[in-house]
């Protein structure tokens, strides 16, 4: 399962892990995409780390198509997101500060499904994310997609 734990600087003795995050919206930017995970519960955008030997966009493309059978397009960044007072745990025992790039993608094919790290997908509307048990830190980046700003956020 994963966890988040917070704690002053408690990233300093874990490792970095780069991670990729693909929002989602539907045509009018009401309702946003999102998974629920299969090792907490918990709902999240679609996405996961960086591997070896890929770029930043192909890692959103592969995880989208992992997670939910979506083959999508990435359009925008829309922030990079870290800080060293939070860390993820699995399962497994590892620890890592996280490094999330997130990209606003479009659906272009696929066939959407669930797969072994998703229980659930769907659409929510953007204005009643609080009534979802969420995974912490996925209503900052699609707050700042929603916020309309040109460039990308740095948080």
């Amino acid at each position: 399962m994963a966890k988040l734990i917070y704690g002053n600087r408690i990233g300093k003795d874990r490792m970095l892990r780069p991670s990729v995050n693909a929002l989602i919206f539907d045509s009018e930017r009401q309702k946003i995409f999102l998974t629920r995970r299969s090792d907490n519960g918990l709902w999240c955008i679609p996405g996961g780390g960086i591997d070896s030997g890929e770029s930043v966009e192909e890692a959103c493309i592969r995880e989208v198509i992992e997670e939910t059978g979506l083959l999508v397009r990435v359009t925008k960044l829309v922030g990079v997101y870290s800080t060293p007072h939070k860390i993820i745990r699995y399962a497994d025992g590892n620890e890592y500060q996280t490094l999330n790039i997130a990209m606003e993608t479009e659906i272009i094919g696929g066939e959407l499904t669930t797969s072994e790290e998703t229980t659930e997908v769907g659409y929510f509307d953007v204005n009643a994310l609080d009534q979802l048990n969420l995974m912490g830190g996925t209503k900052d980046p699609i707050e700042d997609a929603l916020g309309g700003m040109d460039t990308a956020f740095i948080r």
